[in-house]
């Protein structure tokens, strides 16, 4: 029987710049390129994206996927259908929130009056490249390309997506190797004693939460502006090796089932020697973070744990006060203010 073709006449295809673009954008991006697609991306996010995710969804949403409505509704006349793929879980050690499961679905439900064309697959084990390719091989033969075309074009959008988590995961060993290098100065300057002085040894601070929070400004930019400000070194748990991290996670736990927080946490232990303090950042209701951040919080110990939780309605309110107040506890720690004689 031969392949339906009903996506060819699907030439600007759009793409949220939301939710899982943040861990496969450019897996996505190059494939549809590849294949001879213009490709749009949303705009970052606003408060009018988000406004506007707010007013499509129902309460019970977390604020991400609020965020991704938003992104789709922002995306309506600007492309000839929007990419949204269905991420089930395959592996049951390395699956994804429900919503990404249901977000094909949830985006034709929401626009159904405005008529949105969707382009979708189903990929049922993220982390192997069999499983990856054969849903976007399928997807390019429905929008009318050849199958060696198709195959081309995924092995260039793989490749092109490990090339760019190899260049961060490496950037963040350099970062994390100068951050070394400066504490031992640092150390050398106070006379060797074992403790730097206050104004000279670095802090450096591990951001976990999941990309799509920590990488979007309106989300979590005012975290990541405010350690910055007050001269901490930031370090992200997602720009580690993800291979590495997700087989690190296993001495964490054995059924942890969702594949990014298994990589934030295994993140959490390859660098935990390196980093002064965690701050964990959810958006909320996440039902994953709710139970990793707890398990986090109480099985993490000897590291100062921040935990922020943001919403729709407060947003980042009184976030630089509480990270100033933790990078305050950090640098008194730092002094020894803890340590008792």
């Amino acid at each position: 029987m031969p392949q339906a073709t009903d996506w060819a006449d699907v030439r600007v295809v759009g793409i949220p710049r939301a939710l899982l673009f943040y861990r496969f954008g450019v897996l996505w991006t190059t494939f549809f390129e590849g294949i001879g697609r213009t490709v749009v991306v949303s705009d970052a996010t606003d408060k009018a994206i988000a406004d506007e995710g707010e007013r499509l969804s129902v309460d019970e949403c977390c604020l991400a996927s609020k965020v991704f409505i938003g992104h789709v509704a922002s995306l309506v006349g600007r492309c000839d259908a929007v990419f949204v793929p269905s991420y089930p879980t395959g592996d049951h050690r390395a699956g994804f929130c429900t919503k990404f499961q249901s977000a094909t679905d949830m985006v034709k439900s929401t626009f159904r009056d405005q008529h949105l064309r969707v382009v979708s697959c189903e990929v049922r084990d993220a982390r192997k490249m069999k499983d990856v390719r054969r849903p976007f091989e399928e997807m390019a033969a429905r929008m009318g390309v050849s199958p060696r075309d198709g195959r081309r074009a995924f092995k260039a959008a793989w490749d092109a997506q490990e090339a760019h988590d190899k260049a961060l995961s490496d950037a963040q060993v350099r970062l994390m190797r100068a951050l070394d290098e400066r504490r031992a100065a640092a150390r050398g300057a106070a006379g060797g004693a074992g403790a730097a002085s206050a104004d000279a040894a670095p802090l450096g601070i591990l951001v976990v939460a999941h990309p799509y929070i920590t990488h979007d400004p309106y989300l979590s930019g005012a975290v990541v502006d405010a350690l910055s400000d007050m001269g901490a070194t930031v370090v992200h748990a997602d720009a580690v090796d993800h291979d590495k991290a997700y087989k690190k996670s296993f001495e964490f736990s054995d059924t942890m089932p969702w594949l990014i927080n298994r990589e934030l946490i295994g993140a959490i232990l390859m660098l935990e020697d390196h980093i002064d303090g965690i701050v964990l950042i959810s958006a909320f209701p996440c039902g994953p973070d709710s139970m990793t951040d707890d398990a986090i919080m109480r099985c993490i110990q000897g590291t100062p744990i921040l935990n922020l939780m943001i919403d729709a309605q407060s947003g980042t309110a009184g976030v630089e006060t509480r990270v100033e107040s933790f990078v305050d506890i950090l640098r008194f720690q730092q002094k020894g203010g803890y340590v008792r004689g």
